[in-house]
């Protein structure tokens, strides 16, 4: 499983580099692309390797750029394991990209989220599923 990490991980900066290379276009294109959201200087660091795991709303930003698929991008950074694989040992597993994908929760929808969670869980146990 370790070698799951640290293999996704090795992967993210040569697909970054090399989507915006297809694409043609350059560091401060990507800059301006996103907003500013995610600085040329970042993003080079990014595709250099200097920066392992870049968080979830700066991949949302470079996947709407590129057109990528976000679940691949997060995967590539360890985030979430390839269909039916954790990056992590199951207890750590956070889930899939639908979990990572809302934003802005307020601490009562997260709250609220966590509360569902473990009542679904505890209520497929009971059941024995």
């Amino acid at each position: 499983m370790a070698k799951l990490i640290t293999q996704t991980r090795n992967n993210l900066a040569p697909y970054l580099a090399s989507v915006r290379a297809k694409k043609r276009l350059t560091l401060r294109e990507v800059e301006e692309a996103t907003g500013k959201e995610v600085s040329n200087a970042y993003l080079s660091q990014l595709e250099n390797g200097k920066i392992a795991k870049p968080s979830p709303h700066i991949l949302h930003a470079l996947a709407e750029v590129y057109g990528e698929p976000y679940e691949v991008l997060m995967e590539k950074a360890g985030y979430i394991g390839r269909r039916g694989q954790s990056p992590r040992s199951s207890d750590e597993y956070h889930g899939g990209v639908p979990t990572y994908a809302v934003e802005n929760l307020t601490e009562d929808e997260e709250r609220a989220l966590l509360t569902f969670l473990a009542m679904y869980r505890k209520t497929k146990d009971e059941k024995g599923r």
